[in-house]
């Protein structure tokens, strides 16, 4: 068999784009980093200063946007800010409560006021607690939807307001592989991301019109802080590693490629959809 080798940029050639259409010299390149950068982008990351939040911000600040960490404790809110700067990034501290909505409309108008007007908001504040449904406390159900459901409402709403006269914005709500899949024992935490869920295609729906942009980025199972006990229990890591496609625990870093897709650009025509980063657990039984 003969093998006819074709110029294109696959071996060097620099006439023509993938699709082998002309173009001028690294100018599709270009337009790709165009589309994913985040250059003079304000994005509010809520509950990020640690954990999945502040690997979000991270990401979002190394893609060029400048990151408004937001958080209740202002010394941890303070200490991601200056880490960031260390590293060279952009970032500005925000600290206010999710779950009080004066308190957002509040924040959310002085980040306005002397940062500048948001064009990213990643709702990303969240809490987990576990025990059995038929003992689970009214207080505690109540606890969790305010930080996982109410506060994704409230921050919204008072960005969105916002965003609308400037016709144009990007709103991304994290919500879970349990908007999905339940498992014993989260009940709560399983009905408060499955609203999420519906939550960012009703957000979606009513403020579409006004150009904007709201979706959802669904995470599996990573390795954080705050369930290093489930990631140092072998037989739940065993059942997890089988359960997953990939055969493991998703690492944050791995978070980071979609939620810059979906704050650039890139996801111009995207809206109301739920993207998974799970290793492929909702995708098999």
């Amino acid at each position: 068999m003969n093998v006819v080798e074709v110029e294109g940029p696959r071996n060097n050639s620099r006439g023509n784009s993938v699709t082998g259409w002309p173009r001028k010299e690294f100018g599709v390149r270009d337009n790709i980093r165009k589309l994913f950068s985040l250059d003079d982008v304000v994005a509010l990351v809520t509950g990020s200063s640690g954990g999945i939040g502040l690997a979000l911000a991270r990401g979002l600040a190394e893609a060029g946007a400048r990151v408004v960490v937001n958080g209740r404790d202002p010394s941890k809110v303070w200490a991601a800010v200056a880490a960031f700067k260390n590293e060279g990034l952009s970032a500005d501290a925000a600290v206010f409560d999710v779950t009080d909505p004066q308190g957002v409309e509040r924040g959310v108008a002085s980040i306005e006021q002397e940062i500048g007007p948001i064009h990213v908001l990643v709702n990303n504040a969240g809490i987990q607690r576990r025990t059995p449904l038929e003992d689970f406390p009214p207080e505690t159900w109540r606890e969790l939807m305010r930080t996982n459901l109410d506060a994704v409402f409230y921050v919204g709403q008072a960005v969105a307001k916002r965003m609308i006269p400037r016709g144009k914005g990007q709103i991304i709500n994290i919500a879970s592989v349990q908007s999905e899949l339940a498992r014993t024992n989260i009940a709560p935490y399983t009905a408060s991301k499955g609203a999420v869920k519906m939550l960012t295609k009703g957000m979606a729906t009513d403020w579409g019109k006004h150009g904007l942009r709201a979706n959802a980025l669904a995470p599996g199972y990573f390795r954080t802080e705050l369930n290093k006990a489930l990631v140092e229990d072998e037989k739940f890591s065993a059942w997890l590693s089988a359960r997953t496609p990939l055969g493991r625990w998703g690492e944050v870093q791995e978070l980071v490629g979609a939620a810059v897709f979906l704050a650039s650009d890139a996801s111009n025509f995207v809206n109301g959809h739920v993207l998974y980063v799970d290793g492929g657990v909702t995708a098999c039984l």
